[in-house]
């Protein structure tokens, strides 16, 4: 297993030709005392310390792995979720947000800078903010401001300054391109954490690493609860941060199938209605890395489109785009209707309201487990609901 770590990425960050660092000379500069900074600075005896404290006794880890009983019962199989809704901020992102401000800390930055989609990447960073006593500034499209309010409320509560971003689709991709101009301003004091496995070198490899406590946890936990590896593990990949948490662990046992999911919004047909990166995409440069990109007929990202706002940007992270290509990951995805249903299903049959990101690998698990209903699967379930209650209540009602 260490081996495929220390394998991938290469010293110049790429996982076979897709990730690297395509950035401005004084980016890179930055870019390079970040890369240094975290391999001399977190894996020192005090920095993995403190940041086991702090997953200990702040975060609440390890979050539980759940049996679902009624849902096993009604599609057959046997469904299993890793509760990172239930780490502290209600979603996976803290596992990084921590890791990063502790190493922006010990980097003497004064200032935290990052996009967000959903807002989960964005209140995850505001509560690291916090914690540490740094200053916060968190970009976000006025469309996912609207959908996600909230968020937008946890985070100003929290001390982070959000600033609106009213260009191009207003969602994502355009987050990023401000904050990125935000950053650029005062790299000295300010680190831009980024809120996926995406963006140029050391940051896939960084997030994935900060995030792998999710795999090595739901490893030991479903040995314990089963005397077995789960046969099926399933994520939902926008940028792909929850997905290598996961899928880390379980990469180099070929006899399990790790499935990511993509969001097939309205339709797959026609450019715009969905964000299904690697289902329909190609190679390109975006955001500083080279990964599949979904593109236009000029070769541009192209406009992009979820129901869930964390999963709508027409990139992907490096390293699935080099495990798609390995053909280790089957990359499906569900469409908005199918993550609708599995948002209210999950709430009716057990208890547990997902964020419309983590519905969209509810839904391709129930699939599985209902194909395939003598193995079990194991589903990253990376965030609650909570900040998806109003807009979902308001767009599609209260089933019957």
């Amino acid at each position: 297993m260490q081996s495929y770590f220390k394998k991938h990425p290469d010293a110049q960050g790429f996982f076979n030709g897709f990730g690297g660092s395509f950035i401005p000379p004084q980016l890179q500069t930055e870019m390079e005392k970040i890369t240094d900074a975290y391999f001399s600075i977190s894996k020192s005896h005090e920095f993995i310390s403190e940041l086991r404290s702090i997953r200990k006794h702040f975060q609440g880890r390890p979050t539980p792995v759940y049996f679902c009983r009624s849902l096993s019962a009604k599609y057959g199989g046997r469904i299993y979720l890793k509760r990172e809704d239930l780490n502290h901020s209600g979603a996976h992102k803290l596992n990084h947000c921590m890791g990063e401000a502790l190493l922006a800390k010990h980097l003497g930055k004064k200032r935290l800078i990052a996009e967000t989609g959903a807002g989960q990447h964005g209140v995850a960073l505001a509560t690291a903010a916090a914690y540490f006593g740094l200053e916060c500034e968190i970009h976000m499209g006025e469309v996912d401001i609207a959908k996600e309010h909230p968020n937008v409320v946890r985070m100003k509560i929290l001390g982070a300054e959000v600033v609106p971003v009213s260009h191009g689709l207003k969602t994502l991709k355009e987050a990023v391109d401000s904050a990125f101009e935000s950053y650029l301003k005062d790299p000295e004091n300010t680190i831009y954490c980024i809120g996926s496995v995406v963006g140029p070198h050391p940051f896939p490899m960084m997030v994935r690493d900060f995030q792998r406590v999710v795999g090595i946890e739901a490893r030991e936990q479903f040995m314990e609860m089963t005397g077995e590896l789960p046969d099926n593990v399933v994520a939902c990949v926008g940028g792909g941060s929850n997905a290598m948490g996961i899928f880390s662990a379980f990469i180099d046992d070929e006899d399990i199938a790790l499935h990511g999911v993509e969001p097939a919004g309205r339709s797959l047909e026609q450019v715009g209605e969905h964000a299904a990166t690697i289902t329909l995409g190609k190679p390109g440069v975006i955001h500083g890395f080279k990964c599949y990109v979904l593109q236009d007929d000029k070769g541009e990202p192209a406009p992009v489109y979820s129901v869930a706002s964390g999963l709508d940007y027409p990139g992907v992270g490096p390293e699935h785009s080099m495990l798609h290509e390995l053909g280790r990951v089957n990359y499906a995805s569900a469409t908005d209707d199918e993550t609708i249903a599995s948002f209210y299903e999950l709430s009716r049959l057990e208890g547990i309201i997902p964020a419309l990101e983590s519905a969209h690998a509810v839904a391709h698990g129930c699939k599985l487990a209902q194909a395939n209903p003598r193995q079990s699967v194991l589903i990253n379930l990376s965030g609650r609901g909570d900040k998806d209650i109003d807009f979902v209540v308001e767009k599609y009602g209260l089933p019957d």
